[in-house]
């Protein structure tokens, strides 16, 4: 039996990880799904609801039965128990969490292990190479499964030290980096001996995406461009901001709708009054993956001007749904998205480049958007089919288990 061991899941913005787990039940190997906690949100989207249904979430149980089930290890597993001590003991060393949250991770672990012995886990795969992974990784010190791990960053690679990704990735039986900019990051900061563990497994997208026929943006319509992701800091949405009011200065008519939510809305909401855009920008908060889908289809084109990425799954949904991308020469994204081919890449931070393209999109003739547009679609359905990536996943379960 596999399990899977996610953070906070499921959330809006981890259709990947639901995609991945579905393709993997697809081709006939059940999973049992397992985060930390909960997502802190709300879920708007019904596939996302029935996944908060499947899964067990760890501190759900609650501090008198993490206790119970800390102390049921350390009657029954005491060396273990000891050594997995001593590793949390030199994580929370290098951690900027410090040593009490490893702790925490341990106590996490406890019960953990026992979930994986009553539901017959035979192999542990988390998602994200931070805490995820720290449970994962003293979860099989406290005699549990083993384990591999899915890297996406960039937070992994913002701090690889902090992080111990090196003792995390010596520990798994194999760890997974979703391209070859994020394989090659894992190379960096982990010994050449541990360089045959690491494999790239793209994340993916569904037939709702691929299988969709070729479709023009409404032309009875305002021009709409998009932005889709987490309202943070590193998404860029600011610079975002300050481009449309560059464009509707220069008089272009055009819509922007901006999905997601987070810590930057208030500052946002703020801004788009301030130089007012407001009847040029919305802010929808999250939407369903369906409500995306039809975005995307009236969309002229995905904009994207992160300052920090791994590789956002949202750009495959847009390029499979033929629509051209926008967004910033960083990390992994230089693998999908070709400029000029399938999109537009602008430097990190630079507004008046971010401007132009925008323009250059809102400019382009319906012939020019068919044809980046099935450039793109080619390119994902090449490299980030769900279900290929997900047989290339089973590939490496099933040579851990050999």
């Amino acid at each position: 039996m596999l399990g899977y061991l996610i953070n906070q899941y499921p959330a809006a913005s981890q259709t990947f990880i639901r995609r991945e787990i579905a393709a993997i039940e697809s081709a006939g190997v059940p999973v049992r799904r397992y985060a930390v906690r909960g997502w802190s949100g709300t879920l708007v989207d019904p596939d996302d609801q029935a996944e908060h249904e499947r899964t067990a979430r760890i501190l759900d149980v609650g501090d008198i039965a993490m206790l119970h089930a800390t102390l049921a290890t350390v009657l029954a597993r005491p060396l273990a128990f000891s050594r997995a001590l001593a590793t949390a003991w030199r994580l929370g060393g290098r951690s900027r969490r410090g040593r009490l949250v490893n702790f925490a991770y341990l106590w996490e672990a406890c019960v953990l292990r026992r979930w994986c012995a009553r539901d017959g886990i035979d192999h542990l795969h988390a998602h994200f190479g931070t805490n995820s992974a720290a449970v994962a990784l003293l979860c099989r010190q406290l005699g549990g499964p083993r384990y591999s791990f899915t890297v996406h960053g960039p937070e992994e690679f913002d701090d690889p030290h902090g992080l111990s990704l090196a003792d995390k990735v010596d520990g798994a039986a194999f760890a997974v980096a979703i391209s070859e900019h994020g394989r090659s990051q894992l190379m960096r900061w982990t010994p050449e001996t541990d360089w045959p563990k690491l494999r790239v497994v793209r994340c993916g997208v569904d037939t709702a995406f691929l299988a969709a026929p070729p479709s023009a943006p409404p032309r009875d319509r305002r021009p709409l461009l998009l932005n889709i992701g987490r309202l943070v800091e590193q998404k860029g949405q600011m610079t975002l901001v300050a481009a449309a009011a560059k464009l509707r200065d220069a008089g272009r008519d055009f819509e922007l709708a901006i999905v997601g939510d987070g810590e930057l809305r208030a500052a946002l909401t703020a801004r788009i009054a301030a130089i007012g855009l407001g009847d040029r920008v919305q802010l929808l908060g999250w939407r369903s993956g369906a409500e995306i889908r039809e975005l995307l289809l009236r969309s002229r084109a995905l904009v994207l001007p992160s300052f920090a990425e791994g590789l956002p799954v949202v750009l495959m949904e847009a390029l499979a749904l033929r629509r051209p991308a926008i967004t910033t020469w960083i990390a992994g994204t230089p693998e999908l998205v070709r400029d000029g081919e399938s999109g537009w890449l602008v430097p990190t931070g630079d507004v008046d480049a971010l401007a132009a393209a925008m323009g250059r999109a809102l400019d382009a003739d319906a012939a020019t958007l068919a044809r980046m547009g099935e450039a793109g679609h080619r390119a994902v359905a090449a490299n980030h089919d769900a279900a290929t990536e997900a047989r290339k996943l089973l590939a490496a379960f099933e040579d851990a288990w050999t």
